[in-house]
């Protein structure tokens, strides 16, 4: 059973807004692949939704006058699969993307939903941490925009104020220009499944150095998080060093054990799936593998 009192549709982000200040215990839902789930279990009696997916320009994936790459939060799973312009700029987002739940989960669970949940296990929060997304908020003060690594703030909570929606994920020029990476998952099954491990590593080479390193993590810690002293140790290393960054994820995450693993396992994963998504990262980038 869903338990909902009432549902608003918002067909513009004014009113969105204003229907989220005009009814203060209202929920947003988007693609309704968690909420609905959350409802179901009983999670929220009695709750008011406020539905965003009557706001047309909040989906699809759009290059900016200065190229900065703008992704709709409505914008679904298995459209970022295929759009041109991710596959283009960040592949690896569009890998991320594979492998959230199945076609059907991909076809109605939005980008932004995945991150406004705030779950450690959100497939492509990885990503978006390694390639240093902006996010623009709206709310009745206007339009803020924070580090996607300053939006969680602990299990289940973000930086969106209560009256506030995501209305972009931005991703400038200078944060993807001559950069390679890679999205990795770990999970039990191939499909329809919460990831164990997350990871998302990508590189920007020159000459044989590694001028850049950024690697983050679902499921390393109480939210998606960035191993910024795994990447100081390599940065600015030969490809030769590159092995040590696995070493270095194990020191800079602190994953828990669950029923889905353990932290010792997860720490594992982290080592194993960091060295192939550098592996990756730098093939993706032109150079061999064998070097790293």
């Amino acid at each position: 059973m869903y338990d909902i009192t009432a549902l608003y549709e918002a067909e513009t982000v004014p009113q969105a807004i204003a229907l989220l200040q005009e009814h203060p215990r209202a929920y947003i839902i988007a693609g309704g692949s968690d909420m609905l789930i959350r409802i179901r279990k009983g999670g929220l009696p009695n709750c008011e939704l406020v539905s965003l997916r009557g706001i047309l320009n909040l989906r699809g994936v759009s290059l900016e006058a200065d190229e900065t790459l703008r992704i709709g939060p409505l914008t679904v799973f298995s459209h970022l699969v295929r759009d041109p312009l991710i596959r283009r700029h960040i592949p690896p987002l569009a890998e991320a993307a594979e492998f959230v739940g199945g076609p059907q989960i991909r076809n109605v669970g939005t980008i932004g939903g995945n991150i406004c949940n705030g779950a450690s296990s959100a497939d492509t929060a990885p990503t978006l941490l390694a390639w240093d997304a902006i996010l623009e908020y709206t709310g009745p003060a206007g339009i803020r925009q924070i580090p996607i690594e300053n939006h969680y703030l602990a299990p289940g909570k973000t930086a969106l104020a209560r009256d506030e929606i995501l209305t972009a994920i931005l991703i400038p020029k200078q944060n993807r220009e001559g950069y390679h990476g890679c999205s990795l998952k770990y999970a039990r099954r191939n499909a329809m499944d919460l990831a164990i491990l997350g990871c998302s590593v990508n590189v920007r080479l020159e000459a044989g150095i590694l001028r850049d390193v950024r690697a983050a993590y679902g499921v390393a810690g109480p939210v998606p998080l960035r191993a910024r002293t795994a990447e100081n140790v390599i940065r600015g290393k030969p490809l030769s060093e590159g092995a040590s960054l696995g070493k270095a994820v194990r020191n800079a995450i602190n994953p828990r054990t669950s029923w889905r693993g353990t932290q010792e396992f997860r720490l594992h994963l982290a080592e194993e799936l960091t060295n192939r998504a550098l592996a990756q990262a730098i093939r993706a980038a032109g150079s061999s593998v064998c070097d790293a």
